[in-house]
């Protein structure tokens, strides 16, 4: 029988998720300065106040200028007015960055440690996952949750419509999928925003569930893929069950509202609640961390597994010890999706576990080098998801001279990749070792 699947997204005005952006937001401004630089930033935020602690090992340290950081990432999140009790240039900031501990970084420098290589940061395991749902290879509950609230945020700042709304907001869908597990319909749809105040409750909860229906939900599924669209179906208005603001009034919300923590949304940064999750967050942590390096490239195994056609759902584990290079494990689960043959014998999930650990380095160091990930390219994670995001190629402005940096009319420049860990660009060498080379077995993307 078919069941029903949620995933929730919160907005980049969410209280967890400013903490977040600041906590990039200064990890990136570090890597500006050295790229080398040994960051795990913890940003806590409430009424007119910020808290930016942790430990950090750079050449940045004492250059970058903490209030200057945190001030700009809250205005460029739209927390402008006095009336929010929470704003850019009123808010108190603290900062309490002390230098990171000489005996966890002798384990993760390149050079030093037992193996006289960069080790793990820290123990753990990280997983990364990938569907055929999706043109993005991410859960469909999810992508449309943060294109909800992506397209609300848009909204906000064009200033043209809905002149209404806060920076703070969730989204949260639920699908309905068949007994073979492929989704069908949307079924329920939850919006909460902040707001400013209306004169009676009637009128505000009235134009606020007609504009989220009749233009936030329109634009969202304009630009869904048009098998996408028909998970809303003809008169979908009357049909999906759309609750808005079901509390009521939300005027008081971003961190005057609730306190704001870094590393609290875990399961918004990542699938929405399917695959797996070690539990480690990833904002504020350079890539010596493998909490946040390791699931980027689980998350780039898993996408390239399916996008290859090996299987139609993947879900690859990696785990470590501290200061050792070479994972303890690497794990692929295929939920039975796999339909590959060789010599006469079904190749099961030990196989391809086997394979992916041969062709894929799952070492620290080269997962770095191969993401580019002592560039300052973390800002932009830290809303609406690490993963399904598009790679990008970029220059942005640092402050050291070295490989791969050019200056232009007196200010340094390097040429970065965003999100390079979405690149598809091992599906011909997973095609040809289990034999798909000829693209037939391709899975066809739903979503």
């Amino acid at each position: 029988m078919g069941y029903l699947f949620t995933s929730e997204s919160v907005s980049e005005g969410h209280p967890d998720k400013v903490a977040d952006q600041i906590s990039d937001a200064m990890l990136d401004e570090f890597l500006r300065h050295d790229p080398h630089s040994k960051v795990a930033c913890e940003t806590f935020c409430t009424t007119g106040l910020v808290v930016v602690g942790g430990e950090i090992s750079s050449q940045g340290e004492g250059k970058v200028k903490v209030d200057e950081i945190v001030r700009r990432t809250v205005k460029k999140i739209g927390y402008t007015k006095a009336s929010y009790k929470f704003d850019s240039e009123s808010c108190g900031v603290i900062s309490a960055m002390h230098e990171q501990s000489s005996d966890i970084r002798q384990g993760v420098e390149e050079g030093a440690g037992l193996y006289k290589e960069q080790g793990a940061g820290d123990q753990g395991m990280m997983f990364g996952y990938a569907t055929s749902e999706t043109d993005s290879y991410m859960p469909v509950t999810l992508k449309i949750s943060h294109l909800i609230l992506r397209e609300m945020a848009e909204i906000r700042r064009e200033g043209r419509q809905m002149t209404y709304l806060g920076p703070d907001s969730k989204s949260q869908v639920t699908v309905e999928y068949n007994d073979r597990g492929k989704p069908i319909s949307v079924h329920t749809i939850v919006v909460s925003t902040q707001h400013d105040d209306f004169d009676t409750e009637e009128v505000m909860l009235e134009k606020i569930r007609k504009d989220v229906r009749d233009i936030v939900l329109r634009r969202v599924i304009k630009k869904l893929s048009v098998k996408a669209r028909k998970l809303f179906g003809r008169g979908w208005q009357d049909r999906i069950i759309l609750h808005v603001n079901p509390t009521g009034k939300f005027v008081i919300g971003g961190p005057h509202g609730d306190v704001g923590l870094t590393g609290r949304k875990i399961i918004v940064d990542t699938y929405g609640g399917r695959g797996a999750h070690g539990g480690g967050a990833f904002s504020g942590k350079d890539s010596s961390k493998v909490d946040r390096s390791a699931a980027y490239a689980a998350r780039h195994v898993a996408k390239n597994l399916v996008a290859s056609g090996v299987c139609e759902q993947a879900l690859v584990q990696v785990a470590y010890a501290i200061g050792v290079a070479d994972p303890v494990s690497v794990n692929v689960n295929t939920y039975k999706t796999s339909k590959l043959w060789e010599d006469g014998r079904r190749l099961n999930d030990g196989d391809i576990s086997e394979r992916v650990a041969k062709l894929f380095d799952m070492r620290p160091a080269a997962i770095v080098n191969r993401f580019g990930l002592k560039n300052p390219i973390f800002s932009e994670t830290a809303a609406y998801g690490h993963f399904g995001r598009e790679s990008e190629t970029k220059e942005v402005e640092v402050y050291y001279n070295g490989e791969g940096v050019r200056e232009v009319n007196g200010k340094l420049y390097k040429k970065v990749e965003t999100f390079g860990w979405e690149k598809l660009d091992m599906v011909d060498v997973l095609r040809k070792e289990f034999g798909v080379e000829d693209g037939s077995r391709k899975i066809e993307v739903a979503y």
